[in-house]
């Protein structure tokens, strides 16, 4: 995630762990969302993608989060 923000100090990525599966929640500067999104969720997708190859099985969610 800090490779592709402008703001990577701002970068928090909080663990959590729900009925159905560990969640991932990343929270960037306001400014960096739509970059950490891309362009019709690309890299959100990819980001996800990549997170379930490394989950060696495990259930893992990936959410970009809305507040700061």
């Amino acid at each position: 995630m800090k490779g592709i923000v402008d703001h990577p100090d701002d970068v928090r990525i909080v663990v959590t762990q729900s009925a159905r599966a560990e969640v991932l929640e990343i929270h960037v500067n306001p400014e960096d969302r739509g970059r950490v999104i891309g362009r019709a969720g690309r890299n959100a997708k990819a980001l996800r993608t990549l997170v379930s190859a490394l989950a060696d099985g495990r259930r893992v969610r990936v959410d970009v989060s809305d507040e700061d």
